[in-house]
């Protein structure tokens, strides 16, 4: 499942997307917005696949947006403007798609993640380092169970031990397979290996019961399916 967010000031324009997104079983719509001020915040702490973004927006134009942004989501622009083709593309968009967006020309676009992301999943468990306090900790990933947030810190919870770290959600998430991990709530991170059973909005891994929040609920259970 490809993960995406609209960042369109149009009404009109995101209503059209969220019909092609709905459209595609492997998209899934998290969140839209109108501005790219309001998207900032969002990007910096979730775990987006592919973001829709128009150019021309008050406070922020797409653009801005990109090059004030560190994140790993593809890009896909949406825009009326064909002068800020070059522009994009030098940021390393996707695509770059010019209004009014056929379904036919949206479909093309949106193949090209898909596949790269089809790529991406085929990836099993490795090992990845993260920071501790003193020094760079590896840990193999089939070995995590899942990672709490407790406050600055994130605790990550292994089969053999527990570790501390100060890395973001959003930098452990990036790390992880995708396939593999999700997150469920603000303070938890769980792998979808370990999960023994759920039940009342709540996963059970080794007795420790975790909640899921609404606002990660429909993109947790969506990757069950997926």
């Amino acid at each position: 499942m490809v993960n995406c967010i609209i960042i369109e000031d149009e009404p009109l324009a995101i209503k059209k997307l969220v019909n092609y997104i709905d459209k595609l079983p492997r998209l899934n719509l998290l969140e839209t917005f109108h501005s790219a001020v309001e998207a900032i915040g969002y990007i910096n702490e979730n775990s987006v696949d592919l973001i829709f973004l128009d150019i021309e927006m008050k406070e922020l134009s797409g653009i801005q947006l990109l090059e004030s942004i560190n994140t790993k989501a593809k890009v896909i622009i949406t825009t009326a403007y064909s002068q800020y083709a070059i522009k994009g593309f030098e940021l390393q968009v996707c695509d770059y798609l010019l209004k009014p967006i056929t379904f036919e020309r949206f479909v093309k676009a949106c193949d090209k993640v898909i596949q790269d992301f089809n790529k991406q999943i085929t990836i099993v468990h490795s090992k990845i380092f993260v920071k501790t306090e003193y020094r760079l900790e590896g840990i193999n990933t089939a070995d995590i169970l899942y990672i709490e947030g407790m406050g600055d810190y994130k605790r990550i919870i292994t089969s053999q031990k527990k570790i501390m770290t100060l890395e973001t959600f959003k930098d452990l998430l990036n790390k992880l397979p995708n396939n593999k991990f999700c997150r469920v709530h603000n303070s938890y991170i769980v792998s979808l290996d370990r999960i023994e059973n759920i039940e009342r909005n709540r996963i059970t891994i080794n007795k420790k019961l975790i909640p899921i929040s609404d606002s990660y609920g429909k993109e947790f259970y969506n990757s069950l399916n997926s």
